[in-house]
């Protein structure tokens, strides 16, 4: 795959600006990453941050930033905060992707369940699993934080990522988990994401109290911010 592949999976409607990243863990797997934007342009996720979060939520220390330009202002942040080595370059030859799709799970519940195990959550210390269905696949994801609190990212915003990332673009519907808590819901930036790619979809939360609940997405942000008029 070319760097010029990759990019195309961006999600930049509003700049145009495409971009990707592949990040190397410590051992021994690649995790891309592509730049994902929000018409709340804070919310934009840069392509080294959804590729190092990715990374992260698989149990593996980024260690190597392949980029093809110094395009994402986020990269000094990176590879200062793991001791990164920064590549720039052509994407190497030999590099095998991490699948980020995943097959049906038996129990969702039970599989949500599992992948808390996963969250890095030493900030918060409340972790959440989150699993987003396409029409072709199910991606998994889990929250991670790092240092600068701003730059970690939710679970559902893991699992968007690897879903674009993959080249996914058609959802169905997205579940999610938490541990504690009396209630299990997206936070607001997520609410907002998710309201950009599958507004008429339903996310199914899962309690930490054992209960559930359904909703509509279109229903948890009502008056939320959009505008075609700021679409390229």
């Amino acid at each position: 795959m070319t760097w010029e592949d990759l990019k195309k999976r961006s999600y930049t409607p509003y700049s145009g600006n495409t971009d990707a990243c592949v990040v190397e863990g410590s051992q021994g797997g690649f995790y891309p990453g592509v730049r994902i934007e929000n018409v709340s342009f804070p919310l934009t996720i840069s392509s080294v941050q959804a590729a190092c979060c990715i990374c992260l939520s698989y149990g593996e220390i980024p260690s190597v930033i392949h980029v093809e330009d110094d395009f994402d202002p986020q990269l000094p942040f990176w590879v200062e905060e793991f001791g990164c080595t920064l590549e720039m370059g052509s994407i190497p030859e030999t590099v095998d992707f991490m699948n980020y799709r995943n097959s049906s799970p038996d129990k969702k519940k039970n599989r949500l369940k599992e992948l808390l195990e996963a969250a890095i959550t030493p900030n918060s210390e409340f972790p959440v699993s989150a699993i987003l269905e396409t029409k072709t696949s199910f991606f998994e994801g889990v929250n991670v934080e790092v240092s600068d609190w701003a730059k970690g990212l939710c679970a559902e915003r893991i699992a968007l990522a690897k879903a674009l990332t993959s080249g996914d673009k058609e959802f169905i519907d997205i579940s999610v988990h938490t541990l504690k808590g009396e209630f299990s819901s997206p936070c607001g930036a997520c609410r907002q994401v998710l309201y950009e790619h599958l507004p008429l979809s339903k996310v199914e939360l899962f309690h930490a109290d054992d209960t559930y609940s359904e909703h509509f997405i279109l229903d948890l942000l009502p008056f939320s911010f959009t505008s075609k008029d700021l679409r390229k």
